[in-house]
């Protein structure tokens, strides 16, 4: 199965009434979660989701292909 590039949050219980809006609401969730977290603090909740979501995916080519696309534009971040 290739990696999904599309748009594709979702809660699982509803249909999709607005575009994005969960993805929206996954952002938020995001920022909300680093808010006054110390620069290293960040950087660990950062890591540790990852682990957690690639572990979730388990797809060793679905995570390869992530990490391929993530380091095409490592210079320009």
């Amino acid at each position: 199965m290739p990696l999904n590039l599309q748009a594709n949050f979702h809660y699982p219980d509803q249909s999709a009434q607005r575009d994005y809006s969960a993805g929206d609401d996954f952002y938020q969730l995001l920022i909300d979660s680093h808010r006054e977290l110390s620069d290293e603090a960040s950087t660990a909740l950062n890591a540790r989701l990852i682990l957690l979501l690639a572990n979730h995916i388990g797809d060793i080519s679905i995570l390869q292909e992530a990490l391929r696309l993530a380091g095409e534009n490592k210079d320009t971040a």
